[in-house]
């Protein structure tokens, strides 16, 4: 696993664009809700307007282009702001701090258009009458598949089940839930097929999306590479053949040498020792498996010294 931080400088609680999407998310919730009413433009309620120029609209009934991006800004209610703010900071403050934020903003914004697009296309052979659609909920989708891929293993506790299950599993089962409730209750008022579709945006920029990320990030290596840890296995075996006997001689048939651990030299230095990068590649593989806090201080040290040099 390479080293690559993005534009980050160690790890951080709130990374800088998942502290731009709370604090502009919050930001036009309380100016929707509380500072537009009993304000009009051109005759109309000011709010009214707002919702005309920037919710996702149907193509018949009023679609501009820039909604597939305002749209993931906007929210209806309390209830559904703090649940999105919630999830997006859960499982999106490692993805940013593993990624860095050209990436990562990358990802959520594209993510959050792929969700708009499949529910502009997908919901109305379902529901003939379809209104306005706000929330960054298929943004955030496409975040959890990406958690859900990138730590499959990592434990994650999912209401109404207060248990944890696995990463993988949460995403799946999330996932399954959309799909029946999109297909059963069309008209519940959630646009489920905009969930989806942030999880099929997601997984395709996963996928393909490699040449993409490295041209909005020249200093990064791309997208990380994304394996499940089901499928990886790391063994270390030698076969000692046994002694062969003949009339004229005894002969010891010995394994051949094991070839010497590779070193690969760095430019980083913690504590006047030099780090090599399969000790960094070391550090980076647990994170992925377990999670930064699974660390200990020495390699979260290591971690914080290398960022700081890059």
């Amino acid at each position: 696993m390479a080293l690559n931080f993005g534009q980050g400088r160690g790890y951080s609680m709130f990374p800088p664009f998942i502290k731009i999407l709370l604090v502009s998310n919050v930001a036009i919730y309380l100016v929707q809700s509380m500072f537009l009413m009993g304000l009009s433009f051109g005759g109309k309620p000011l709010e009214e307007s707002i919702m005309s120029w920037f919710a996702l609209w149907p193509i018949e009934n009023g679609f501009l282009p820039w909604q597939l991006v305002s749209y993931q800004f906007m929210h209806g209610s309390l209830g559904h702001l703090f649940f999105n703010m919630l999830a997006l900071w859960m499982f999106g403050m490692e993805l940013e701090n593993l990624w860095g934020t050209k990436r990562f903003a990358t990802y959520y914004l594209l993510s959050g258009i792929a969700a708009g697009v499949v529910h502009l296309v997908v919901s109305p052979l379902l529901s003939p009458l379809l209104g306005p659609t706000v929330g960054a909920s298929g943004s955030i989708m496409g975040v959890l598949l990406a958690f859900g891929l990138t730590f499959p293993k990592r434990p994650v506790m999912m209401f109404p089940l207060f248990f944890p299950i696995p990463a993988r599993y949460f995403v799946l089962i999330y996932a399954g839930i959309d799909l029946v409730s999109g297909l059963m209750r069309s008209g519940d008022g959630v646009a489920h097929f905009a969930h989806l579709g942030g999880a099929l945006g997601g997984f395709l920029l996963l996928k393909f999306g490699a040449p993409l990320f490295r041209l909005v990030d020249k200093e990064g290596q791309g997208m990380p590479r994304v394996e499940s840890a089901d499928t990886v296995v790391d063994a270390e075996y030698r076969d000692v053949p046994p002694r062969r006997h003949s009339r004229d001689s005894l002969t010891l048939v010995t394994p051949p040498p094991v070839a010497p651990k590779t070193i690969t030299p760095t430019k980083f230095v913690v504590d006047g020792n030099p780090l090599t990068q399969e000790s960094i590649d070391e550090i980076l593989d647990k994170i992925s498996q377990a999670g930064y806090h699974s660390l200990t201080e020495q390699e979260k040290r290591v971690l914080f010294e290398v960022s700081r040099q890059l």
